[in-house]
């Protein structure tokens, strides 16, 4: 009987193919995906996705969803509580791993073990690789029919005028040297449309560009609205 886990579900590109990878290596048995969506708006946490594209996308996948609620503005040991009360019921349901879309940052890695140190999950990072590896895993991601939108950009670290755009091959050679392809370092995030984790894609149109707390953003709807 193979274990059970769970994705950290952003709804972006990464941790579609963080699920993508899991299934093609068939070691554990993907159980649902987890994510944490903002109670004042109803969206994904910083990628700010309305929460009907992540049920959809959930749909798409064949996988149930798990959703923890936070607080706008979200204190860390709040954060820490509800998603720590979230790995105890997974844990307690036969869940043994979380699965992370975490590339290459080892604070991040780090913090992640640490928080699931002791709960009887432990955490897998079935992408992690290196810096260097990042430009190769982009396109590998679009070879295989994966599709983004940008839905945040830090115009701290790059042109703001990328929400909204398609994460595509043109847009990763238009990207500064100092950007990531893969936006790891916070750059941008996107909402992942199609791939081959989903049946099939998840339709959606680009609507109203907000700036938010010093983000860029793009509001994605669900393309029939």
């Amino acid at each position: 009987m193979r274990p059970k886990a769970l994705v950290a579900w952003s709804s972006g590109k990464d941790s579609a193919w963080t699920l993508h990878v899991l299934r093609k290596r068939g070691e554990v048995e993907v159980a649902g995906l987890l994510t944490t969506v903002n109670e004042a708006f109803d969206r994904v946490a910083m990628h700010a996705v309305r929460r009907e594209l992540v049920e959809a996308q959930a749909r798409a996948a064949g996988l149930p969803l798990r959703t923890v609620s936070i607080p706008y503005p979200c204190p860390n040991g709040v954060y820490e509580e509800r998603m720590g009360a979230a790995v105890a019921r997974a844990r307690a349901e036969g869940v043994t791993h979380v699965a992370f879309g975490d590339l290459f940052l080892e604070d991040v890695r780090a913090y992640r073990i640490e928080k699931l140190r002791g709960t009887g999950v432990d955490p897998l990072f079935p992408i992690w690789g290196t810096r260097a590896d990042t430009p190769r895993l982009a396109r590998e991601m679009l070879a295989a029919g994966l599709r983004a939108v940008i839905t945040c950009v830090d115009p701290r670290q790059c042109d703001p005028a990328l929400a909204g755009r398609e994460f595509e091959e043109a847009l990763l050679r238009e990207l500064p040297s100092s950007v990531d392809p893969c936006g790891e370092n916070g750059e941008f995030h996107t909402f992942c449309t199609a791939g081959p984790m989903f049946s099939g894609p998840v339709p959606v149109r680009v609507g109203e560009l907000v700036t938010r707390d010093g983000f860029r953003f793009a509001d994605v709807l669900p393309a029939c609205i």
